[in-house]
Protein backbone atom coordinates (compact mmCIF):
# COMPACT_ATOMS: atom_id res chain seq x y z
CA UNK A 1 0.00 0.00 0.00
CA UNK A 2 1.11 3.53 -0.73
CA UNK A 3 -0.23 6.74 0.69
CA UNK A 4 -2.62 8.73 -1.49
CA UNK A 5 -0.28 11.73 -1.53
CA UNK A 6 2.44 9.48 -3.03
CA UNK A 7 0.10 8.16 -5.74
CA UNK A 8 -1.10 11.68 -6.56
CA UNK A 9 2.44 12.58 -7.67
CA UNK A 10 1.93 10.44 -10.80
CA UNK A 11 0.82 12.62 -13.71
CA UNK A 12 -1.50 10.42 -15.81
CA UNK A 13 -2.67 12.07 -19.03
CA UNK A 14 -4.50 11.38 -22.23
CA UNK A 15 -2.14 11.45 -25.22
CA UNK A 16 -3.14 11.32 -28.88
CA UNK A 17 -0.81 9.39 -31.18
CA UNK A 18 0.14 11.69 -34.07
CA UNK A 19 2.79 9.54 -35.74
CA UNK A 20 4.15 6.07 -35.20
CA UNK A 21 7.05 4.17 -36.76
CA UNK A 22 8.96 0.96 -36.15
CA UNK A 23 12.32 1.53 -34.45
CA UNK A 24 15.13 0.54 -36.81
CA UNK A 25 16.84 -2.77 -36.00
CA UNK A 26 14.14 -3.73 -33.49
CA UNK A 27 11.27 -6.21 -33.78
CA UNK A 28 9.78 -5.05 -30.48
CA UNK A 29 9.97 -1.24 -30.30
CA UNK A 30 7.74 1.47 -31.76
CA UNK A 31 8.45 5.21 -31.78
CA UNK A 32 5.28 7.18 -31.06
CA UNK A 33 4.94 10.95 -31.36
CA UNK A 34 2.12 12.02 -29.08
CA UNK A 35 0.25 15.21 -28.28
CA UNK A 36 -0.21 15.71 -24.54
CA UNK A 37 -2.05 19.01 -24.82
CA UNK A 38 0.74 21.40 -23.86
CA UNK A 39 3.48 19.79 -25.94
CA UNK A 40 4.38 16.93 -28.24
CA UNK A 41 6.62 14.12 -27.07
CA UNK A 42 8.36 11.00 -28.31
CA UNK A 43 7.64 7.74 -26.52
CA UNK A 44 9.47 4.50 -27.24
CA UNK A 45 7.44 1.42 -26.35
CA UNK A 46 7.88 -2.33 -26.66
CA UNK A 47 4.50 -2.99 -28.27
CA UNK A 48 5.42 -3.74 -31.91
CA UNK A 49 4.44 -7.40 -31.66
CA UNK A 50 0.90 -6.44 -30.66
CA UNK A 51 0.30 -3.23 -32.66
CA UNK A 52 1.19 -1.85 -36.07
CA UNK A 53 2.02 1.84 -36.46
CA UNK A 54 -1.02 2.32 -38.72
CA UNK A 55 -3.51 1.12 -36.10
CA UNK A 56 -2.11 3.47 -33.42
CA UNK A 57 -2.22 6.77 -35.34
CA UNK A 58 -5.12 8.89 -34.05
CA UNK A 59 -5.69 6.70 -31.01
CA UNK A 60 -5.99 8.24 -27.53
CA UNK A 61 -3.78 6.41 -25.03
CA UNK A 62 -2.88 6.88 -21.37
CA UNK A 63 0.65 7.90 -20.42
CA UNK A 64 2.64 8.76 -17.34
CA UNK A 65 3.84 12.25 -18.26
CA UNK A 66 6.22 12.89 -15.36
CA UNK A 67 8.34 9.74 -15.42
CA UNK A 68 12.09 10.34 -15.95
CA UNK A 69 13.12 10.26 -19.59
CA UNK A 70 14.91 7.06 -20.59
CA UNK A 71 17.12 6.05 -23.51
CA UNK A 72 15.87 3.00 -25.42
CA UNK A 73 17.67 1.77 -28.54
CA UNK A 74 19.52 5.09 -28.64
CA UNK A 75 16.27 7.11 -28.61
CA UNK A 76 14.91 9.23 -25.77
CA UNK A 77 11.55 8.09 -24.44
CA UNK A 78 9.78 11.09 -22.91
CA UNK A 79 7.03 9.27 -21.05
CA UNK A 80 5.58 5.84 -20.46
CA UNK A 81 2.41 4.49 -22.01
CA UNK A 82 0.18 2.25 -19.93
CA UNK A 83 -0.71 -1.24 -21.08
CA UNK A 84 -2.10 -4.36 -19.49
CA UNK A 85 0.24 -7.31 -19.87
CA UNK A 86 -1.49 -10.58 -20.60
CA UNK A 87 0.04 -12.69 -23.36
CA UNK A 88 0.81 -9.46 -25.18
CA UNK A 89 0.52 -5.76 -24.30
CA UNK A 90 -2.99 -4.28 -24.42
CA UNK A 91 -3.02 -0.48 -24.47
CA UNK A 92 -5.18 1.44 -22.05
CA UNK A 93 -7.36 3.75 -24.13
CA UNK A 94 -10.37 6.02 -23.69
CA UNK A 95 -13.82 4.78 -24.72
CA UNK A 96 -14.90 8.34 -25.67
CA UNK A 97 -13.08 11.19 -27.35
CA UNK A 98 -11.12 13.16 -24.76
CA UNK A 99 -8.81 16.10 -25.46
CA UNK A 100 -5.08 15.40 -25.39
CA UNK A 101 -3.54 16.53 -22.12
CA UNK A 102 -6.63 15.79 -20.03
CA UNK A 103 -5.47 14.69 -16.59
CA UNK A 104 -6.62 11.36 -15.22
CA UNK A 105 -7.30 10.89 -11.56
Amino acid sequence: MIAYNEFSKIDLRVARVLECTVVENSNKLLRLYVDIGTEKRQIIAGIAKAYTPKELIGKNIIIIANVDYKMLAGLESQGMLLAADKDEPILLTMDKDVAPGTRIG
